[in-house]
């Protein structure tokens, strides 16, 4: 069996033979392991969409430990960027 995907959609085509309907013309052929990969990765981006915005935030924060570096070296650029990074995240997933 041989797969396709449709680079307009991200949809998965399967077909048996070289019978089949013909394939759009952006299709691009797939192994097995790169549909594998594909379905996993779906999954996880439906899981990641039924979280609750909270969970989202503390997926996305930067780690804490880039603030703490910027603090201890006295990097206030650093500390602005780390803020506007935090800041981001915020506005991206807003509370419901």
């Amino acid at each position: 069996m041989k797969y396709y995907k449709q680079l307009l959609t991200g949809q998965i085509i399967s077909v048996v033979d070289d019978s089949a309907e013909p394939l759009p013309n952006d299709a691009v052929e797939m192994t097995t392991e790169q549909v594998e990969d594909h379905i996993i990765d779906t999954q996880a981006k439906m899981t990641f969409n039924d979280l609750s915005y909270d969970a989202k935030r503390r997926a996305e924060y930067p780690p804490f430990t880039v603030y703490l570096d910027a603090v201890v070296k006295g990097d206030q650029t650093a500390i602005a960027a780390y803020i506007a990074a935090c800041q981001a995240v915020k506005a991206k997933y807003p509370k419901s």
